[in-house]
Formats: structure tokens, C-alpha cells, sequence
């Protein structure tokens, strides 16, 4: 009898630990919700799960006062502006975009280039493009257009440009390979006559075979 004893001892503590067991697999997954919810009081709003160590959704980021996914994040940054969404921008201009335009430098209109020497670094004004002239202001520098026609060896009609100049004949007349000096242009090329074409220096004359003559309209024969 004391053998008998022993195993229905043992057999009770058998079903025992598997109903524990059995238990221990069901009540984890019913509180679940319960769980969750206080997470998500915990956290904030812009919670996602599953997620980082935070669990904030992908654009927010835990307060640090708080402690919840309220602070937003801006990817390409907010420069003088703040970021009140994720990739959204508050420019002090009032404008909104997911950056703010960087205020103009103390370089000028050309910007700075970095200049390191001897182990000491500065920021220098970027040089003028070709055709310009550099003039320091209290604003940095600024690259002015030179007016290349003042010394510009020019056989027609000078033109200045941004940054250069072109020169032009007048009627009758083209320019050189040279792009300075000009050229009579020989318009009998064009074959403005209908029969002969003489050239002639800003101008052409027409004439006609034996037996025709010219037509009032100095290019037609009759």
C-alpha cells in the first residue's frame, strides 16, 4: 500500500505541472493587448511595433523631457528653421519644404572656398570668372562684367557681353576667321541675278547675255 501511495502521489503531480504548463502557454497570449496598450500610454503618440529600441514609427524619435514619439526628424536638416514634421521644415521666412535655404555667406555672390595652410584654415572669396572683375565690399566680394569694348581691337561694331564681347560688320561686309576684322562679302554667291553677277565692295551688280536687257527690277533679264 505505501508503494500505491507514492504513485498516485506522483501522478497527481504530473497533471499537475501540466495543466501549469498548459496555462502558461494560454494567459501570456490574452494579456498581450493589456501589454501593448500600456506600452503605447507609455511611449506616446507615433508609436510602431514591432520597431527600434524606442518603438517610435520611422520620422519621430522619444522627447527628451517627455520621453514619448513627439520629436520629429528632419533628414536633410532645418538650417536657421525648425523641424515640426518628419521631413518638414518651419523657415524663419515663413516658408515651409523639407530643408531651409542657407542665409547668403560674408563671401559674396561666388560663395567661399576653404583655404588651409600650416596646419590654420580660412575662408577665402572665390575668384572671378573670366571677363569679370573682383571688387571687395563690405558685403564680400562681387564680380562685376568688364566692358571688353573699351580696348577691344574691333574692325566693325563692338558688343559687349556678360563676360566677353563680339564684333560686327556693317552691310554688305562679314567678318574675318580673326572674329575681329571684317571682309567684303561676296553676295554673288547668293546668285541674286539671272543671268551675270558682278561683285563690288558692300554691293553686286546684275547684267544680262547679248540679246536681253535688264528688267527694271536689277536683277531679271528680258
Amino acid at each position: 500500500p505505501p508503494v500505491m501511495l507514492v504513485e498516485l502521489l506522483f501522478q497527481a503531480a504530473c497533471v499537475s505541472l501540466f495543466l501549469s504548463s498548459g496555462q502558461g502557454r494560454v494567459y501570456p497570449a490574452r494579456k498581450k493587448p493589456a501589454s501593448f496598450a500600456v506600452e503605447r500610454r507609455r511611449v506616446g503618440p507615433h508609436v510602431c511595433f514591432p520597431g527600434s529600441g524606442s518603438g517610435c514609427c520611422p520620422g519621430w524619435m522619444l522627447s527628451p523631457g517627455s520621453g514619448k514619439c513627439t520629436l520629429p526628424l528632419c533628414s536633410f536638416g532645418c538650417g536657421g528653421g525648425s523641424c515640426i514634421a518628419p521631413n518638414l521644415c518651419m523657415c524663419p521666412d515663413g516658408e515651409q519644404g523639407i530643408t531651409c535655404p542657407e542665409p547668403p555667406g560674408t563671401c559674396g555672390e561666388y560663395g567661399c572656398d576653404l583655404s588651409c595652410n600650416h596646419g590654420g584654415c580660412q575662408e577665402v572669396a572665390r575668384v572671378c570668372p573670366v571677363g569679370f572683375s573682383m571688387a571687395e565690399t563690405a558685403n564680400g566680394v562681387r564680380c562685376t562684367d568688364i566692358d571688353e569694348c573699351r580696348s577691344a581691337a574691333c574692325e566693325g561694331t563692338c558688343v559687349n557681353t556678360e563676360g566677353g564681347f563680339a564684333c560686327e560688320c556693317g552691310a554688305g561686309r562679314e567678318l574675318s576667321a580673326d572674329r575681329r576684322s571684317c571682309r567684303d562679302m561676296d553676295e554673288c554667291q547668293a546668285t541674286p541675278c539671272q543671268h551675270r553677277c558682278e561683285n563690288s565692295v558692300g554691293s553686286y551688280r546684275c547684267s544680262c547675255r547679248p540679246g536681253y536687257h535688264l528688267h527694271g527690277n536689277r536683277h531679271s533679264c528680258v
